[in-house]
Formats: structure tokens, C-alpha cells, sequence
């Protein structure tokens, strides 16, 4: 596929957006990146474009027509049928076209551009009290230029229905160009459109010709899906056509628009869409979990849920359940479950008012217990329910936990039949899959007829790959004879357009081929994707590297090396969510809305090379762009229901790439930060007023790389450990009633924060704690950051040394700073010598951040609100990353409302873009403002007056004070400010 440069720079000329079209570094990641979706597929494209207007669209339209390559349209990249991914030109259809255009109250619509997240729209919809119904559980990063492309519909498909119920109008652009606008016709409308001499005439006299020919309408009614099966996506919705007048009398005005959705971006261009709205929902809401024996019992119930007045039924399998047994995220949602379910059936109720709520709910258990189904009727409320949700959504990316190469793969998971056959069906799935003694994951869309079945399969493997399309092929013959839809939601695109003609038969397929070929006769729309599809058993994205492989420095356990953990990366897109939906997961990302800066894109790099001998990997100067504005956060180790953890493998990257090049020499600071610490307390005053005095402090940043704009941490002369000495002889640590802690003298504050420290130990007296500070105690944070392993591999070994044989549940070690103590929950046991594993295990549960220890003994009665004042206060808690990811923020909560008049409100910030050194550093100073300004900064600076800010990290109360000029304080700093004495 090739284009001369002279058609390239006319191109350039014009165009507004960004373009990746030669051979350079920037170039050749985007087309790696953008080289695979969701899906099991990866096929790198010959160049990307991301438009910013519909100007650029229409440009990009014609480069393709003249240089006779295909166009291949994205939103986010979630498709799980390799919709997006392709040989040509990928288009992303990014946030550039992302705005609401005009929202009509009084009609409840509203005109968009697609480019816009659906959770998003609906947060700007809420104000009118007005919402955008159909929801896919990747909702809060879908686009709705992707959901329209697949047709989507989401958990409430049963009486929200899809985007093709909802979708009015449309403004797009044809194969050649021309700019079209679908909307409801009348009779005399649609005939005149038959009679324009351009493309947009062929196309509708072609649909006439073709649809009002009673055979063809007969060839219809037969093959396609029953009309019982809400979610019905296969092919082209030409029935959806045939219900409307001129071919129906009685039907709805013809509107081309219910074509285009579902087309999979094959036909035009959509650079705007008019969109139904619907009122808000009943605010009462109960989410009843019921617990099924079995699989086949979930279906049962299914069938008697959709008897009663519910608005979703969805399931989940034990599968499923079993990935959220201490997962960091999802551990804390499964208090409400009871005993181990083969399957859960979460059915949601409605109602205006709580009463009547209660009773559908009532009768609705009732008759399951009349019936003998179920044998736990957990009922959930309010923000309980996210709980059950959060799970179900997660489904895709939980089952990405699934160790080895064995994993479940996109393949009849799309497949609907009537909801009342779907007992038998599913019964006959199972016998196929055992067949092939191959298991599987059931979750989802029960109430649609619609469930996700995920066979696990070895791609890797000729086997499984024999398999792979073994299923599908027999699972089309298990369709016909339900009359099912081979794509509920998911799409046909390259993995299920082989199987169009066997399940609907060559006449239906070859009118799909009609109107592929008159909407585009060049083929330049997403070719190979429902019509002439390739083979399904081409492109996989899985390899068996066969390479040699270097000694890694951190243990991957079960992952066996980086490559396991970056397959983990389902590609479900979970890290793109924007700030608006909340979460830490990627700030970056969050800041720039660029694919290039999430971590779907750094693992996809990652992958991509670490599968491919020929190439370098550690060393390849795109790894390590891609990965430059990794801030390390350890969001993705949380948030990311995989866990893909990008900030261990980007400190992997870092250091086996020192092996080959050296280790920078700024880099080399910045990682010995603690050691260099220490040298300037010796000389405190002179080395305070170097980074304190405009021109030595330029000339101090300008050595180390860092931002003008930024203020450098000063030195204590005495640092903490010193300071205690001297404070447990005149006060000794060893009579106090509670006994005695370690408290860890982390390398941030042992010389920079000192005077948090002494509070923190007083604090702890005051509470009835003795106090004892282990010597020379470094956790290599600073190096683990800048990827200098060697060097935090040999204090990690040493401190377990050190610490093993003193920490203990009674006598636990207590840290400030969450970065630096949460390394020996982290990274510490994973980074030790083999032979120290199972000591450095024995220590994590021991090592506790201050807000957890003291909420822990205030639970058991240690710590009361009579050691503290009864003033009011206000508190607004930012939380650190780490602790967020690792430790979690109740504890903090807790403990700041011991005092008893103190309230709390945890801010939803995600990252506050400081990361230690990467927002000091010049090249990150602007990502790292832009990522403050995002959520923390406006919060802040709209706080109510006297409000305290409640701030744990060093680096987050650097970044508020350096930013903002507010000063945040440590949770420690705060309750010694409000004890009684």
C-alpha cells in the first residue's frame, strides 16, 4: 500500500488534525498501537489520522479514493470483533470531535458529534434531567460513534433497547464524499431521493429496488433473526428497512439511519448524530442478587424475571466470582455474597417510591422460593449496588486473570437466541464445548437472550487455533435451528463476516454484498469487515516468542516474565476513561485523551515487541517514548480489572535497557535522591539557600533537569533518626499502655520532613504508644521510579534482612510517607532474592501506613475520640496513588473522624500529576499541570473557607503548594494538631 509524498503533503496542508503517515518514531507507534482493538487480532495499518473537524474526514475520504486504500473509522478501540483493525488508513474518531451541539429540552433530543463518551453525554444530560439510554459496560471510555457503528445496547437492553432505537438523524459522509443527512421521510421525500442523479440516489433507488420485491421481502422474514430477539445485529439491518413505509404502509417513516447503525463504519461516515433521549430514570432502585446451584438454574430464573417488571437481568458465573477473590478492587464488593454460587443473577427493579419497590422485589422472591430457584436472595440499595454492577461490568477484564496461555477468547460471546430458548441453547453450547473439552465463562445479557460465552482457548497453539474455528463453525448450525443472530452488540467485523452466508443463507448475504458495493464501490470503508471478510483464523495478535530471554529483576510469579503480564492487557480499554468518570487509571491518558498515553498502548508496545525475536525491545527508543509518561501511579495495578501493572514494567524496561546503554547520569540523582539528602543536612543552611535563591536554584534545576517553575525540597540539619535519639532518652519508649510500634524514618522525611516525623511520634505517644525508629532504613522508592533495580533490589534484600525478625502483627512497622512504606507491600516482595520471598511475604500484612494502624486500634477500642477535641472541622482528603491502589483510603477516613466533630469528604481527584521527580522534571512540568488542573486544583481552589486539606503525600502537597499556594497536611500532622494536650 503505497501513496506518493506529493499526495501526502497536499494532504498535510490542509488537514487539522494529526497525521502518522512516514516512517518516523512518532509514526511507527501510533501504527503499532492502533494495530489491534479489543479483539484477538493485529494487523499493523499502513498509516493513522485522527481528525479534529469534519473537514478533515471528507479529506481524508478523498486521499483514500485516490490512492485506493482502505479507511477504517475507530472510536475507542473496544470492538471485540477486529472491527478496527486493518491494512489501511485507521481514522480514530477521537475527544477533537467530541462536543454536544445543541440539546432541545422540550423534545428531549439532542445533536452530537461522535466523538463524545456515552457517560460522559449523560453527565451533561443530567443537568436537563434527560439520559442517553443504551450503555455497554465500557461506557465510561465508549464513543458514541462506536456505539452507533455496533449497534450498541448495554446492561438496560430490555427497555432501553439499542442505539439503533434511539438513533434519528445523521450527518455523513459517502464513499465519495458527498455529505449526506438521514432523518425520517415521508412518501414523496423518499421518492424524490430516488431521483437525485449522485451517489446518495443510487443508493436509495437501490434500496427500493431491492426491497420492494416481494421475494427478496419473503428471503427476509425467513432468514433473518425471530423479531422476539432484541439484540440482533448480523449483517445489515435490512429488516429494520422493510418495517418502515414505503414498504410497510403501516410503518415508520424510512430513515437510512437504522442502516448505518450496526454497519460497522462499512457504509459512510458519521461526523454527527441526532439522538433520542429519555427522562430519568426512577430514582428507587434495588439490584436483587440471586444465587443459582447452577448455570442452567440462572436461566430459569431468567425466564420468571423477565415476568416481572425489571429493567435488566444479567449474569454472572463463577468464573467470574472466583477472579474477584482478593483482587485488590473487587475483594471489598463481595460482602454481599453468600457461599460459593455456580452463577449469579443480578435483576434490577425500579420505582418512584421505595414502598412499591420493595414489593416487586417481595414477589418477585417469592415465586423463585415457590419455585425452588435460587438458594440466596441478597437484595442490594442505593450505592450498594455498585457493588453487583461494578462486577458484572468487569466481567472481560477479570477473566484476563486466567494464568497460562489458555485464555478466554471473543468468539461466540455475541451470539442471541429468544430468551425463552436460551435454557436449551446454552445446554447445547455446553455439549459442544465439552466435546472439545474446553471450558468457558458465562456472563451478561441473560434477559436479552443474549449471554457472553468465552471458550478459553490456547491461540498460541495449532490446536487451538483448530478449535477456535471449530466452535464457531458448529455453533452457527446451533443458531440456525434457534433462529438466532450470530452479533447481538459485539459486531461481525472480521471474526464472525465469514459465517454470515452459512447462517442466513447466500441470497441474504449477497444483497449484504449489493449494499456494501453501492454505499461503496471502491471498497474504501473498513473493507473485509462483514462482507469478504478474511479467514478467522488469520492475524492473532498471540505468538509463541521463541527468543532467549534476559534475567529479569522482579519476580512475575504465575506471568513467568513481562510478556505474561502484558498479555494480561485484554484491550477492553478500561485505563481511557476520562477524569470525568473518576478513578486514578491513566492520568496521563486523563490529560491528554491521546490512545498513545494509556496503558492499553504501552502494553500493546510492549507486547508487540517482546513477541517479536527480530527485534530490540528494552533498548527500542518507541518502548521508551511510549512509556515516558508513565507516571508510575499503579492505578492500572488496581483500577485495571487485568492488572496490568505498567509502572512495574515500565521500571523493568528501564533498568534492562541500562544494562545495554548505562544508567543517564541525571537519572543517577534523581534515584540516589535519599543519599544526596543526606549529605545536604550535613550543611543545611548552605545547601537551602542554593534551593531557595533564584539564581542558585535555576542552576540547581538546570543540572537535574527540572522545571524553573518548580521549588526544591529543603533539608533538616537534624535528621529524624537523630532527633529520636535524643527525644526517647529524655522521654523512654518502653512504658507506654499500648505497648510499642516501629515507625519506619522513610527517606523523605528522615531529612526533608522532619518536623512531620517528631509529630507523628508524639502523636503516637499521646495515643499510648511507644515508638521505636529501625536505623538506616532506605526503601528505594526513588530508585525503583527511575527503573535503577539493581540498586533497590540489594535495599530490599537488606531490609528484609533487617526487619524480618522485629516486625509482627503486635508489633507492626508504621510509615508516612504511603509511597515509600507501600514498597514492601509492592514491590519489595517480588524484587528480594528468591530466598527471601517468603520472609519479605511474612512482613506486608505488618507493614501499615499511620491512618491504618491508628483506625485499626480505634476498631479495637485502643484509640478513642476522648484524646481529641470537640471542634468542628471541615476536611477535604486528596488521596496519594499508591495508597489508593495498595491500601485503599476508608482507614484514612476513619481515622480523621475519630476527633468527633471532624468531617471528611473525599475529593474524587485521580492523580495530582507530581509522581515524585516526573513532575519536577522540564519535559513533564506541562503534562503534570494539566493533570492537577483536571480534577485537584478546581476542587481546591472552590474549597469552602477553614476547610483543612487532608493530603498523605509528599509529592501531592508539593504539587498543591507549588501550584496553587495552598498547604496540605498529612494525616498524622492533623491529629496531633486536634489531641486535647
Amino acid at each position: 500500500m503505497s501513496w506518493s509524498n506529493y499526495e501526502v503533503r497536499l494532504l498535510k496542508d490542509h488537514f487539522e488534525g494529526q497525521l502518522f503517515f512516514d516512517e518516523s518514531q512518532t509514526s511507527q507507534i501510533a501504527k503499532r498501537i492502533y494495530s489491534t482493538d479489543a479483539s484477538v487480532y493485529q494487523v499493523k495499518p499502513a498509516a493513522v489520522a485522527i481528525p479534529s473537524t469534519a473537514k478533515d474526514i471528507k479529506r481524508l475520504i478523498q486521499f483514500a479514493s485516490q490512492a485506493k486504500t482502505g479507511l477504517i473509522p475507530r472510536g475507542a478501540g473496544t470492538s471485540l470483533a477486529g472491527q478496527v483493525v486493518g491494512e489501511g488508513i485507521v481514522m480514530e474518531i477521537s475527544s477533537a470531535l467530541g462536543k454536544v451541539i445543541s440539546l432541545n429540552r422540550k423534545d428531549k433530543t439532542v445533536w452530537i458529534e461522535p466523538g463524545i463518551v456515552r457517560d460522559d453525554l449523560n453527565k451533561h444530560l443530567a443537568t436537563a434531567d434527560l439520559f442517553f439510554g443504551p450503555e455497554t459496560s465500557t461506557a465510561n471510555r465508549a464513543l458514541l460513534g462506536g456505539m452507533l457503528g455496533n449497534n450498541s445496547c448495554g446492561l438496560h437492553s430490555i427497555v432501553w433497547g439499542s442505539v439503533r432505537d434511539h438513533i434519528l438523524e445523521t450527518r455523513a459522509f459517502l464513499s465519495d464524499g458527498t455529505e449526506i443527512h438521514t432523518h425520517p421521510l415521508t412518501r414523496e421525500e423518499f421518492y424524490h431521493k430516488t431521483t437525485l442523479q449522485n451517489l446518495e440516489g443510487k443508493i436509495y433507488r437501490e434500496i427500493h429496488r431491492m426491497l420492494n420485491n416481494p421475494e427478496i421481502q419473503t428471503l427476509i422474514q425467513e432468514k433473518f433473526p425471530k423479531k422476539s430477539i432484541k439484540r440482533r445485529n448480523t449483517g445489515y439491518a435490512l429488516d429494520a428497512l422493510l418495517e418502515m413505509q414505503p414498504f410497510n404502509p403501516d410503518g415508520e417513516p424510512f430513515n437510512l439511519s437504522k442502516l448505518i447503525a450496526g454497519s460497522e463504519g462499512t457504509l459512510a461516515v458519521v461526523h454527527a448524530m441526532k439522538l433520542n433521549l429519555l427522562d430519568l430514570p426512577e430514582p428507587e432502585v434495588a439490584l436483587v442478587c440471586i444465587h443459582c446451584h447452577s448455570l442452567q438454574e440462572s436461566l430459569q430464573v431468567n425466564i420468571e424475571a423477565l415476568k416481572h417488571p425489571i429493567l435488566a437481568s444479567e449474569l454472572v458465573d463463577d468464573y467470574i466470582l472466583s477472579f474477584t477473590e482478593g483482587h485488590p478492587n473487587f475483594e471489598k464488593d463481595r460482602d454481599f455474597m453468600e457461599g460459593k454460587p455456580a452463577a449469579i443473577l443480578m435483576v434490577e427493579f425500579r420505582s418512584t417510591d421505595h414502598a412499591t419497590l420493595e414489593d416487586q422485589v417481595s414477589a418477585f422472591i417469592t415465586q423463585l422460593k415457590s419455585q425452588n430457584l435460587g438458594y440466596a436472595y441478597p437484595t442490594l440499595f442505593g450505592q450498594e449496588i455498585a457493588k453487583g454492577w461494578d462486577i458484572r461490568k468487569a466481567g472481560l477484564g477479570l477473566i484476563r486473570n486466567l494464568e497460562g496461555d489458555t485464555q478466554p477468547v471473543n468468539l461466540i460471546e455475541d451470539c442471541a437466541v429468544d430468551p425463552l430458548d436460551l435454557p436449551a441453547y446454552v445446554a447445547e453450547i455446553q455439549a459442544l464445548l465439552a466435546k472439545y473439552d474446553t471450558n468457558a465463562a458465562y456472563y451478561a445479557h441473560a434477559g436479552a437472550g443474549e449471554l457472553h460465552i468465552e471458550p478459553f482457548i490456547n491461540l498460541k497453539s495449532t490446536e487451538g487455533v483448530a478449535i477456535f474455528r471449530h466452535l464457531l463453525t458448529e455453533t452457527v448450525e446451533i443458531l440456525k435451528k434457534y433462529k438466532g443472530s450470530l452479533s447481538g452488540e459485539h459486531g461481525d467485523g472480521r471474526l464472525r463476516g465469514e459465517f454470515i452466508p452459512t447462517l442466513m443463507g447466500k441470497e441474504v448475504y449477497s444483497l449484504f454484498k449489493e449494499i456494501k458495493h453501492v454505499f461503496d464501490p471502491q471498497n474504501l470503508f473498513n473493507p473485509g469487515k462483514i462482507t469478504d471478510s478474511p479467514p478467522m483464523d488469520t492475524a492473532f495478535r498471540f505468538t509463541d516468542k521463541k527468543a532467549a530471554e534476559p534475567t529479569y529483576f522482579f519476580d512475575y510469579g504465575v506471568w513467568k516474565n513481562p510478556l505474561g503480564l502484558a498479555e494480561k492487557c485484554s484491550g477492553s480499554g478500561d485505563c481511557k476513561k476520562t477524569a470525568l468518570s473518576g478513578g486514578t487509571m491513566c492520568p496521563s491518558y486523563m490529560a491528554s485523551l491521546q490512545e498513545k498515553d494509556s496503558t492499553r498502548a504501552r502494553a500493546n508496545m510492549l507486547r508487540q515487541l517482546l513477541s517479536s525475536p527480530k527485534e530490540e525491545t528494552f533498548s527500542n527508543p518507541a518502548l521508551h517514548e511510549i512509556l515516558d509518561l508513565c507516571l508510575s501511579c499503579k492505578g492500572c495495578q488496581t483500577e485495571c480489572p487485568s492488572g496490568v501493572d505498567m509502572g512495574k514494567l515500565k521500571a523493568e524496561t528501564l533498568q534492562q535497557s541500562y544494562l545495554k546503554n548505562g544508567v543517564p547520569l541525571r537519572t543517577k540523582l534523581i534515584g540516589h535522591f535519599p543519599t544526596l539528602q543526606r549529605y545536604a543536612s550535613y550543611v543545611a543552611p548552605l545547601y537551602n539557600f542554593m534551593v531557595e535563591f533564584p539564581l542558585t536554584s535555576s542552576l540547581v534545576k538546570l543540572a537535574m533537569g527540572f522545571s524553573i517553575e518548580r521549588s526544591l525540597p529543603t533539608v533538616q540539619f537534624t535528621s529524624l533518626e537523630k532527633w529520636f535519639e535524643r527525644y526517647a532518652q529524655k522521654n523512654p519508649q518502653d512504658a507506654y499502655e499500648n505497648g510499642f510500634v516501629y515507625l519506619l524514618a522513610d527517606e523523605f522525611t528522615n531529612h526533608n520532613e522532619v518536623p512531620l516525623g517528631q509529630k507523628t511520634v508524639k502523636l503516637l505517644n499521646q495515643l499510648g504508644y511507644g515508638v521505636q525508629i529501625p536505623k538506616g532504613i532506605v526503601t528505594g522508592r526513588s530508585f525503583i521510579s527511575k527503573g535503577m533495580l539493581i540498586e533497590a533490589k540489594a535495599l530490599a534484600n537488606a531490609n528484609v534482612d533487617q526487619l524480618a525478625d522485629l516486625i509482627s502483627s503486635d508489633q507492626p512497622l508504621i510509615g508516612i510517607e504511603p509511597s515509600a512504606l507501600l514498597t514492601f507491600r509492592d514491590e519489595i516482595p517480588s524484587l528480594v532474592d528468591a530466598d527471601k520471598r517468603e520472609q519479605a511475604e511474612q512482613l506486608k500484612p505488618n507493614c501499615l501506613l499511620i491512618d491504618e494502624f491508628i483506625a485499626r486500634e480505634f476498631k479495637a477500642g485502643k484509640i478513642t475520640s476522648d484524646s481529641f477535641h470537640g471542634k468542628q472541622q471541615k476536611i477535604l482528603l486528596h488521596g496519594h496513588c499508591h495508597q489508593k491502589s495498595i491500601a485503599g483510603l476508608t482507614s484514612t477516613r476513619i481515622a480523621l473522624t475519630i476527633p468527633s466533630q471532624y468531617e471528611v469528604e473525599l475529593l474524587p481527584t485521580g492523580c495530582c500529576g507530581m509522581a515524585g521527580s516526573f513532575g519536577y522534571e522540564k519535559k513533564h512540568y506541562k503534562i503534570s499541570q494539566q493533570i492537577a488542573n483536571l480534577v485537584l486544583f478546581p476542587r481546591l481552589l472552590n474549597k469552602p473557607i477553614k476547610s483543612i486539606i487532608a493530603s498523605n503525600g509528599t509529592s501531592c502537597r508539593h504539587q498543591i503548594k507549588d501550584g496553587i499556594e495552598q498547604t496540605g497536611l498529612h494525616t498524622a500532622e492533623i491529629l496531633y494538631n486536634a489531641l486535647k494536650d
